[in-house]
Parts: C-alpha cells; sequence; structure tokens
C-alpha cells in the first residue's frame, strides 16, 4: 500500500501544469525524466493494482510476454518524434501519454519482470541497446530538425541522451553475463 501512495503521489505531482509545462520545456528532460518517472509511478501503483485484479493478470500475462511486449510497444511509440510532439500541441495526445506510460507501460513492467527468465530479461535488455543507439544515432546525425517544438541543439542533446543510456545498458548486461554473483545466491 504504501508503494502505491507514493506512485500516486508521483503521478498527481507530474500532471500538475506548472510541472508538466517544465519537465516538458527540454527535450531530454521530457524524454529521459518525465517519461520514465511516468513509468515509474505505473510500477510503484502496480502491486495494489495485482493485488486487485490477480485472475487478469494470471491469465493475461501468465509467463511474463505480454506484458514486455505492451510495455516496449508502449515505449517505442512514445520514442518516435513525432508523438513527442503531438503530446505538446495535441491535448488527446498528452492525456494519452499520461494514462499510456504508467498503466500501459509501468504496470505490465512490474507484473511482467519477475516472471520472464534471465535470457528473456537480458533480450530486452539487448533489443533497448540496440534501439536506443539507432534513435542516438538518429537524433544526432539528422541534419533537420526532427521535432517542430525543440531546437536542433535539444535533438542532439537527446541523441547523445540515448546513446549514454545504451552503453549504460551495454555495461550492466556485460557484468551480468560476465559477473561473479555467487555471493548473492
Amino acid at each position: 500500500m504504501k508503494q502505491f501512495l507514493y506512485g500516486l503521489v508521483l503521478y498527481l505531482f507530474l500532471l500538475l501544469p506548472p510541472v508538466a509545462a517544465l519537465l516538458e520545456s527540454i527535450m531530454i528532460i521530457h524524454m529521459h525524466m518525465q517519461m520514465p518517472l511516468l513509468i515509474l509511478s505505473g510500477f510503484l501503483m502496480a502491486r495494489l493494482i495485482q493485488l486487485k485484479f490477480p485472475d487478469f493478470f494470471r491469465k493475461w500475462n501468465s509467463n511474463g510476454v505480454p506484458g514486455i511486449m505492451l510495455f516496449s510497444i508502449i515505449l517505442v511509440y512514445w520514442m518516435i518524434p513525432r508523438t513527442m510532439d503531438e503530446a505538446l500541441t495535441i491535448e488527446a495526445s498528452e492525456l494519452f501519454k499520461f494514462i499510456s506510460l504508467p498503466f500501459l507501460a509501468g504496470v505490465p513492467l512490474r507484473d511482467s519482470w519477475k516472471k520472464i527468465s534471465s535470457a528473456g530479461k537480458n533480450s530486452v535488455f539487448i533489443i533497448f541497446i540496440i534501439l536506443f543507439s539507432l534513435m542516438g544515432w538518429l537524433y544526432i546525425a539528422a541534419d533537420e530538425q526532427i521535432c517542430n517544438n525543440y531546437l536542433r541543439v535539444d535533438q542532439i542533446t537527446l541523441g547523445w541522451g540515448y546513446v549514454t543510456m545504451a552503453v549504460c545498458m551495454a555495461i550492466y548486461v556485460i557484468q551480468l553475463i560476465f559477473g561473479d554473483h555467487s555471493e548473492y545466491k
């Protein structure tokens, strides 16, 4: 219950118009801070939702794969430059962002992560390493402004943010594969 309250408070805080406007004013903060915080709020609220609807999660996401797929689809959707632009200019898109990231990405992530195997988790990391590397390259190498609501320097900064995240995730996966984890068992 405590985690649910933390998630709900975080979610309500992110919904405040001044907070949302501030986080959306800089491209890298919009993508790499506001959106992950929305996912985190859903992740924190998920435990109570799982307890309220156990049959739904048991039937719908018994092995974790459907939840990870839904999480991935929502995350990839919000990585598209046009969707970031539309979230700033179209109210329905902004509303969808505040619903989809916590409840269609954060909740399924929490329900799925424990259910999938180590190989499945590593596969998810590898897929996102590749995706973040490609998105970083796209934002850095594009000769033109991709997002209408942000400057080109913002998109280059976001690109380097993607590359940094890909490198950090790669280091984590390498550590998982080659590190000695005997003391944690």
